[in-house]
């Protein structure tokens, strides 16, 4: 049985809680929906039309999944851009571009994009390793980054000696000023198709002072 009156289908690479607050949303519209997601207990599996088990950062799996929708977004910026940018060669609509998702989804491209363009942002070195990064580094306390695979604190690291190398896995990364600051604060800013944009309240968030991870995000802003 066909329950839709139109055939236009939306995939979204990520199933997590943030996948499904946007399948809430679609709900109310003419839309299919397939989630790709590696967890079989993954929050959105119960709330899309389509449910597929699969890598997020596998080129295959992401492809032929792509190649079933019209429109391909994400929930998680950890997936495979290769495959999506052949997915946009062909004609599917991937948003954000996959050119974008490249830089997100590498805080050493991320901090040479803000450098490049002449964004504001604390003084940083890139290094194909922490090991080397280990090598160079003397002024003390900074901050390490894992280039890929960090989201909300994961991946961070305050240093205060020499000593804490040892604790970090040997990734590429990025050494960064500790900048003093009073308030961590975020905005979404999107753009549609037509270039349309429109701006959202700003967010405060709230770290835990040892893992270093948020705890809280508090909307509207305490500002």
């Amino acid at each position: 049985m066909h329950y839709f009156s139109s055939d236009f289908k939306l995939g979204i690479l990520g199933g997590g809680q943030l996948g499904k607050m946007l399948l809430y949303t679609t709900r109310r519209w003419d839309i299919q929906t397939f989630v790709l997601d590696p967890s079989s207990e993954a929050p959105s599996r119960f709330a899309c039309n389509h449910f597929v088990q699969g890598d997020l950062k596998d080129f295959e799996t992401v492809y032929q999944f792509g190649k079933k929708v019209d429109v391909l977004t994400i929930e998680i910026e950890h997936v495979n851009v290769e495959a999506l940018k052949k997915l946009k060669s062909e004609g599917v609509k991937v948003y954000p571009e996959p050119e974008a998702l490249e830089i997100i989804g590498n805080k050493c491209l991320q901090k040479s994009h803000y450098a490049n363009h002449k964004i504001a942002t604390a003084p940083f070195q890139n290094f194909e390793s922490t090991a080397d990064a280990k090598k160079v580094t003397t002024n003390f306390p900074c901050v390490w980054k894992s280039a890929t695979g960090g989201y909300d604190g994961k991946g961070v690291k305050i240093l205060k000696s020499i000593e804490d190398f040892s604790e970090l896995p040997n990734v590429p990364c990025l050494i960064e000023e500790l900048i003093d600051f009073e308030k961590e604060l975020a905005v979404i800013v999107a753009s549609s198709a037509s270039g349309e944009q429109k701006s959202y309240p700003v967010v405060g968030m709230d770290f835990h002072p040892e893992a270093n991870q948020v705890e809280f995000v508090v909307c509207p802003a305490n500002i």
